[in-house]
């Protein structure tokens, strides 16, 4: 089984903490990452059918199956030691509730947290993490 890999907005402030959140949960090193805006990123949105322009998603790749915004986000905790899986339990909402939310934030992301000039750059003991 290939690692589940998580797709995000490489210059949203927002993404980013969310990377380094998974990042710091991701005890057994599970996940790996890579920039919607980067080649892989690209590459994986047109295999997986999403437009080359779904910036303002969060995706989870997981056993050959594309998984965007909350419920990408809810199968990512759901994967965590602790009480953090216990938020999978809002699976249970109906998708545009849950959908909902998450596009209104995602569309405000960028003025409430603000943006990068570029993708961030991770630290070298991270770098095997990262797909490019």
């Amino acid at each position: 089984m290939e690692q589940p890999i998580v797709l995000f907005d490489g210059v949203c402030n927002l993404c980013n903490s969310a990377v380094q959140f998974i990042i710091k949960h991701d005890k057994k090193n599970v996940f790996r990452f890579t920039a919607l805006q980067s080649e892989t990123g690209q590459e994986l949105l047109a295999q997986y059918n999403f437009p080359l322009n779904e910036l303002n998603s969060f995706i989870l790749i997981e056993n050959n199956k594309a998984y965007n915004r909350s419920t990408g986000a809810l199968k990512v905790v759901k994967k965590f030691r602790g009480l953090w899986p216990l938020l999978y339990g809002f699976i249970i909402i109906p998708k545009f509730l849950r959908d909902g939310i998450y596009n209104w934030v995602g569309r405000n992301r960028y003025k409430w947290f603000g943006k990068k000039d570029e993708c961030m750059v991770p630290t070298p003991e991270l770098k095997a993490r990262f797909l490019n």
